[in-house]
């Protein structure tokens, strides 16, 4: 295959975000060392066009997100966007979002340019979370998983539970490509008794919980975990990582509990010291379509305890434990319960299944299966119509609004 120009779209991406932007890193990263051009667009406070390891990155002005925190962003304004998608002349999109970029794909349908749409979050789990009644969330979320993938050439989702949303709507332009870990940089020989006895200086069994503080991610099940474990008799001491909408309720909520919030850590060589350090890992989200966090404790020696609602329990496989509800408890001393070499090793195999590389193979495959574009870009007269001819509000955008 030869070189394409993979133009690549996403927002509530920002410095201190968490999955979504070391996904897009990583995969940027690995399509310009096969040999390709990637250039991602995202949202900021200002315009900005500057080369980097993952290949050109673009930022249009975009309005901070109300109700989520952490300044994210969202790209809102088509005719900008549109502009510059034509002066770019893409061989690809690829689209990370379902809100208020899906006009897109009719973009790229009506020039020519194949399109894949990356499903990051489960539309379902989110709409819960503003508490819309079951029937109404059912019928609300089968419309919206429609719409995407009527959308797009192709839909990839990482896993098997987040392609469950598309398939159970009659969607057959669904592949699945896992994501991937830094196996170099998420390693067991991260373990720092320095870091250890900065968190538990007594040796108490030390679990981290690294999320984003916000409803979706349901962080406050590693507080009930950590309240039972201490009914229990278990001498723990619990570190969040994250940062987000709740973290002072949480703060509050934690008072007389062995709890440090460290923020969010942006040093990733200080991260992988705290997951190789900790006992267990927590991961509390229900509605994770794949879960970085989790996968990055394992590759450094880290069993998880994840919730068994979400597609975590296929991730971590038998070098974790999946618990229903909102205690993880028992899933703690289970793991507990096993040999501490044989969890730690199990979880560094586990990992090693889900490199960055077979994820780039993975996606790249996505991008060759499509078909190839009728008109290349030397052959293209004059640059192409920026107008968008869908003018009706999707109803990605309706729910944004709620």
């Amino acid at each position: 295959m030869t070189g394409l120009r993979i133009v690549r779209l996403a927002n509530f991406v920002t410095p201190s975000s968490g999955g979504l932007r070391t996904a897009l890193r990583e995969l940027g990263r690995g399509y310009a060392a096969a040999g390709h051009e990637p250039v991602l667009v995202v949202p900021g406070a200002r315009h900005t066009d500057e080369p980097t390891e993952q290949g050109r990155v673009i930022t249009l002005p975009g309005p901070v997100a109300p109700g989520l925190g952490g300044g994210y962003r969202m790209l809102v304004r088509r005719a900008p966007l549109a502009r510059l998608l034509a002066d770019l002349a893409p061989d690809r999109i690829e689209v990370s979002d379902r809100t208020t970029l899906r006009w897109t794909g009719a973009w790229a349908r009506r020039h020519g340019v194949p399109s894949v749409m990356v499903s990051h979050e489960s539309v379902d789990g989110l709409l819960g979370v503003v508490k819309l009644p079951a029937p109404v969330r059912a019928r609300v979320a089968a419309g919206l998983n429609r719409a995407s993938a009527a959308a797009y050439d192709q839909v990839v989702c990482t896993t098997a539970w987040a392609a469950g949303e598309f398939t159970s709507v009659g969607a057959h332009n669904v592949t699945q490509v896992p994501l991937g870990v830094d196996l170099d940089l998420f390693h067991p020989d991260r373990r720092d008794p320095l870091v250890r006895g900065e968190h538990v200086p007594g040796g108490e069994l030390l679990l981290v919980c690294c999320v984003r503080l916000s409803p979706e991610k349901r962080p406050e099940r590693a507080l009930t975990t950590l309240r039972t474990l201490l009914d229990r008799g278990v001498r723990a001491r619990l570190v969040i990582a994250g940062d987000g909408p709740l973290r002072s309720r949480l703060q509050s909520a934690s008072s007389g509990l062995p709890v440090d919030f460290t923020g969010w850590i942006g040093e990733r060589e200080r991260l992988a010291a705290l997951l190789a350090s900790a006992d267990l890992v927590l991961a509390p989200g229900p509605m994770e379509t794949f879960g970085l966090a989790a996968l990055e404790a394992l590759a450094c020696g880290t069993p998880a305890v994840v919730s068994a609602s979400s597609a975590l329990p296929a991730v971590v496989g038998d070098a974790g434990v999946a618990v229903a509800g909102e205690d993880l408890a028992d899933g703690v001393l289970r793991l507990l319960d096993r040999d501490e070499r044989r969890r730690r090793d199990a979880a560094r195999t586990r990992a090693e299944l889900f490199g960055w590389d077979t994820a780039v193979r993975g996606f790249l495959a996505v991008h060759t299966a499509l078909d190839r574009v009728t008109v290349t870009r030397a052959r293209r007269s004059g640059p192409i119509s920026a107008r968008d001819s869908s003018r009706s509000e999707s109803a990605a955008q309706v729910f944004h609004h709620q």
